[in-house]
């Protein structure tokens, strides 16, 4: 993850030298060399995406890539985002994220969380799905992705309710995902509060271009209202689906993904068709998206 840009651009590698003094670990080596079992690990796999996208991003830049309009991210990837965007720190984002995937991972014991991908049904349905199913206990929509992808959460027993009156009112499909917490629902409020402390003594800079913030879908650029947003994201839904509906509202007609893989590139595309979607994650690719824009 991320050898090739830091193979052929310094600023990918500097970015990987600033994670490993931040974290007082070789991440880089972890991403390049090291085992699945250990990049699986909620703790590592934050740090690790975050510095791959941090280190796209900052070799576009260096190749000399225009300026873009707004940035956006999503759950994780927001804190990419707003390092792009200079609010935050990139030794500072490295060391909360691996916070956050520890806490969010001890927030929930095994085996009592789970989520599942239901494609094929709309919002609204799966949201009184989701409270049909509730029974007490939680599930909620976590990952509003796409028009046809949208992720639940919760109670494991609360969740396999869900996704049986999802097929019953005409889903397509309800997939359990293999993840090992229920992300971005109402069980990671413990996690949320530990990570309030850590993100409320971050110093945040001044925005070069505003971000879509996960929580609400909307544009902002204060960054005295980051903290909260980061916050309450760890426990709320991302609206990625209503994020991107916003960057279209704002005249954006061209989308690059920076970092490892097109999942984002994918859920755009089922968004709208009409927008052009471009993606950087090595070498090869970097030069092609710059000859396509």
């Amino acid at each position: 993850m991320g050898r090739d840009l830091v193979d052929n651009y310094p600023f990918a590698h500097e970015v990987f030298e600033i994670a490993n003094d931040a974290l007082g670990f070789a991440l880089s080596e972890m991403c390049f060399a090291g085992s699945e079992e250990d990049l699986q690990l909620t703790a590592n796999t934050q740090p690790a995406i975050l510095a791959a996208s941090v280190a796209a991003f900052r070799a576009m830049k260096a190749d000399g890539f225009p300026e873009p309009d707004f940035v956006a991210g999503h759950s994780l990837g927001e804190y990419s985002a707003l390092v792009a965007a200079g609010v935050l720190d990139l030794s500072d984002a490295v060391r909360t994220v691996r916070k956050r995937g520890t806490y969010m991972q001890e927030a929930v014991p095994l085996g009592v969380g789970a989520m599942a991908a239901i494609l094929g049904a709309d919002v609204a349905t799966i949201e009184q799905a989701c409270s049909d199913a509730a029974e007490g206990q939680v599930c909620s929509p976590a990952n509003i992705n796409s028009p046809n992808q949208v992720v639940i959460a919760g109670d494991l027993d609360a969740v396999d309710r869900a996704c049986e009156l999802l097929k019953e009112r005409g889903a397509k499909r309800a997939i359990k995902l293999n993840v090992s917490a229920p992300f971005h629902c109402e069980l990671m409020m413990p996690a949320q509060e530990r990570l309030a402390e850590d993100l409320s003594g971050l110093d945040y800079g001044s925005f070069a271009m505003p971000i879509v913030s996960n929580v609400d879908a909307a544009v902002n650029e204060y960054e005295t209202t980051v903290a909260d947003k980061l916050t309450r994201q760890v426990s709320s839904p991302v609206k990625w689906l209503q994020s991107v509906e916003t960057l279209i509202a704002n005249g954006v007609d061209t989308f690059v993904e920076a970092g490892p893989g097109k999942v984002l590139s994918g859920l755009v595309k089922q968004i709208n068709r009409d927008v052009r979607i471009l993606n950087v994650e090595n070498a090869e690719s970097l030069r092609n998206t710059k000859e396509s824009l």
